[in-house]
């Protein structure tokens, strides 16, 4: 998803000679390219993410389109209080880009890992929240952020993920992307789970025959609350996978808007991280398989 992320700011660049790239001293070799390009648009801000958080502010009241990019935590919590009021209240149009979300640093413990970056980032105003799910909805997702010029989070993994597109697919900010048509249940994948949540359904199908609609949930905020609204009336079970925290994710907003509308609530199943710190270190796959976010464990919940 980064190198996805990199060659788009970098095309996106050339036609449009307002966007600004601002590093949280991460990504200088991965941005080789935008800075032969457009060096006087790359700024290495260094661990200062409050800071880069004010500048891109700064910077988006002269007329340019920032962007920030660093580890999601650091890019999120770290400088709350400034995408608060920095970016959020004056609505400016700065893109925070946080990368390895998740727990795609699992291997560098609790610092880097990002299980409550959505349930926080939910309670700003003004701030849309899109989580591509593969590198071809990073893409997607980064050229809607910018021309839409409002405050925009966007939460990416780190590197590896499947890629599931494979043709051009219309991407809309609010809208659900439809992966595969079933019949009685769906699958909502949020983000970086899409690979894990593809292979079971894969399996579903194989030991169950189950037929098992699919679809990537690339916008927390603003939620597609039509095709939910009539996936609630269409489909006997609606589970909703994240790598994120049961608290305040996707998950959260779902069952929000189901019980504004006085849907039926039973249907759904938040497959999430419980609210505990992971201790120990190892890879992301390793982490998912603990958390129960691993295919198997979402394929149990399919089956239950």
């Amino acid at each position: 998803m980064r190198n996805a992320f990199a060659k788009e700011v970098t095309e996106l660049a050339k036609d449009n000679t307002k966007i600004v790239l601002l590093a949280g001293d991460i990504g200088n070799r991965l941005f080789d390219r935008f800075k032969e390009q457009s060096p006087q648009r790359f700024y290495n801000c260094g661990i200062a993410e409050a800071a880069m958080t004010g500048i891109a502010a700064g910077m988006a009241t002269a007329g340019y389109t920032p962007i920030t990019y660093t580890i999601t935590p650091f890019n999120t919590l770290r400088c709350l209080e400034q995408i608060k009021l920095d970016i959020c209240y004056p609505n400016l149009p700065v893109t925070i880009v946080g990368t390895g979300a998740g727990l795609s640093y699992a291997g560098l413990g609790a610092t880097h890992h990002s299980l409550d970056d959505i349930g926080v980032m939910r309670t700003l105003p003004n701030l849309q929240i899109l989580v591509p799910g593969d590198a071809i909805e990073v893409s997607a997702c980064l050229r809607a952020a910018v021309e839409s010029g409002r405050p925009t989070y966007i939460r990416l993994g780190k590197k590896g993920e499947p890629i599931i597109h494979d043709k051009d697919f219309t991407y809309k900010i609010g809208r659900v992307i439809p992966i595969k048509s079933g019949a009685r249940h769906l699958i909502i994948s949020v983000g970086n789970m899409l690979g894990e949540s593809m292979v079971a359904v894969e399996k579903a199908k194989d030991k169950y025959g189950l037929d098992t609609e699919i679809v990537s949930m690339g916008s927390v905020y603003p939620l597609d609350k039509k095709f939910l609204k009539n996936a609630f009336n269409k489909f006997e079970r609606i589970l909703i996978v994240e790598e994120h925290g049961f608290v305040g994710g996707a998950g959260s907003a779902v069952l929000e808007y189901a019980y504004e509308e006085k849907l039926d609530t039973k249907k759904l199943t938040s497959i999430a991280c419980a609210k505990s710190f992971l201790s120990g270190v190892g890879s992301q796959e390793n982490a998912r398989r603990k958390l129960g976010l691993d295919s198997d464990s979402i394929l149990a919940k399919l089956t239950i």
